[in-house]
């Protein structure tokens, strides 16, 4: 569920009209609802509620700071993957005991950064990543609370580009060699073990991938106890799926992934942490754009748009789908029609949606790309010297811009030409 719905004839983000903000903010535009977002944090936050627990939102998926304080101030952790999503959700507000910080590429000031300024747990991925951080806090005259990433093996059956399960992935050590490690990190007085994280891939529309992770996850973590070590904690990753188009299949509920955690890892009385982003960000945002030109071609007609694939890469990158549609809903009887749904970069790839059953948007109209909040605007550039995409928040019936459009100027004025030219 959201709240992006028709009322009176005409496309709401919860009480505020969406023509409102175009009008007053201009397009291309994200908009994000305060109310699906919390929603659907609370969604997790409830099926994870019989056993001690923290849903840390996936920051990657959409890492604007008001977004960020929204969440945090509803108790949300954070799972961070560089030193700038870290920095972001300390200003946000939130303490550094809700942040978890992942990724395959920390470097020693990332570390450094994150054990001055308070961690819950670094979420390590390799032997030298670990030799480096114990390194690093040794220095500091700390001790790093960690997790190692155990890669299970496991096939999450989502895009060859989101999986990051497989032993062909370059997430994790491989479980075969888990109590090694752990063995050799219970060495490293900088370290300090805390738990087992295990994070399997995006967009997963089935529970099977996550049960065949979770078993093997139960097994090492008796095993790893039997060889001395502490488990406490255990990070399961995010990766549960939303549905991008209405007439698909729903992917499983957060309550059946709840219990689908509770019922394989309940018994070994650990904390559980989860980092979902898609779930919490995807269908609480929209894209709106405007339709410049409607355009005939030789057995096709072509919608042309100002928002393009700097703005929303995901079509482009993943061939992805996106349901697109009309911000002032279509008079009863007016038939659908198949457009090419393109913007006005130059290149091909700069197409959202071919053959695409739209009711007919004149010149001028308005469009919204749904299930736009997540990997939207974290993702987007200023390719072809395009502005950078504003992103607005709406909290009933108030909305604010949350990042601005920045103008030529600015955006012009970050190029310094040498003092030889």
């Amino acid at each position: 569920m959201d709240h992006f719905l028709y009322r009176n004839g005409e496309l709401m983000a919860e009480d505020v009209p969406l023509r409102q903000i175009a009008d007053e903010v201009g397009t291309p535009v994200y908009i994000y609802s305060s109310a699906t977002l919390l929603r659907h944090f609370q969604l997790f936050d409830d099926a994870l509620s019989p056993m001690p627990h923290l849903v840390c939102f996936a920051m990657k998926s959409l890492s604007n700071v008001a977004v960020l304080k929204l969440l945090g101030d509803a108790g949300a952790g954070m799972d961070v993957v560089s030193e700038g999503e870290y920095r972001r959700a300390r200003a946000a507000g939130v303490p550094g005991e809700r942040i978890v910080f992942s990724g395959v590429g920390k470097t020693r000031s990332e570390m450094r950064t994150a054990l001055t300024g308070g961690i819950r747990q670094f979420n390590v991925e390799s032997e030298p990543e670990m030799v480096v951080l114990d390194e690093v806090a040794r220095s500091l005259g700390v001790v790093a609370p960690i997790t190692v990433r155990v890669n299970p093996d496991v096939d999450a059956k989502t895009h060859a580009k989101i999986s990051t399960g497989k032993k062909e992935d370059k997430f994790g050590i491989p479980i075969s060699r888990a109590r090694e490690v752990y063995a050799a990190a219970a060495k490293l007085s900088g370290l300090k073990i805390v738990g087992i994280d295990v994070h399997i891939g995006s967009q997963l529309t089935e529970l099977a991938p996550f049960e065949a992770a979770y078993t093997k996850v139960a097994e090492l973590t008796e095993a790893l106890r039997a060889d001395g070590h502490e488990i406490t904690r255990l990070d399961l990753g995010g990766g549960l799926g939303i549905p991008y188009t209405r007439s698909n299949e729903a992917p499983p509920l957060p309550t059946e992934y709840g219990a689908l955690i509770q019922q394989t890892l309940g018994h070994l009385g650990c904390e559980i942490e989860i980092e979902p982003g898609r779930l919490i960000s995807g269908n609480a945002g929209v894209l709106l754009s405007r339709v410049i030109y409607n355009k005939s071609g030789e057995g096709r007609d072509f919608l042309i748009i100002d928002g393009a694939m700097n703005d929303l890469i995901r079509p482009a990158m993943y061939d992805a789908h996106h349901d697109i549609i009309p911000v002032i809903e279509p008079a009863p009887g007016i038939e659908p029609r198949p457009y090419d749904i393109v913007g006005p970069i130059c290149e091909s790839g700069d197409t959202f949606a071919k053959q695409r059953n739209m009711p007919p948007v004149a010149d001028g109209g308005l469009i919204a790309f749904r299930s736009a909040g997540a990997y939207g605007a974290v993702m987007s550039s200023e390719y072809n010297s395009r502005l950078m995409v504003p992103e607005v928040l709406v909290q009933g019936d108030q909305f604010a811009v949350i990042r601005p459009r920045p103008t030529y100027d600015e955006m012009i004025s970050r190029d310094k030409v040498p003092s030889w030219l």
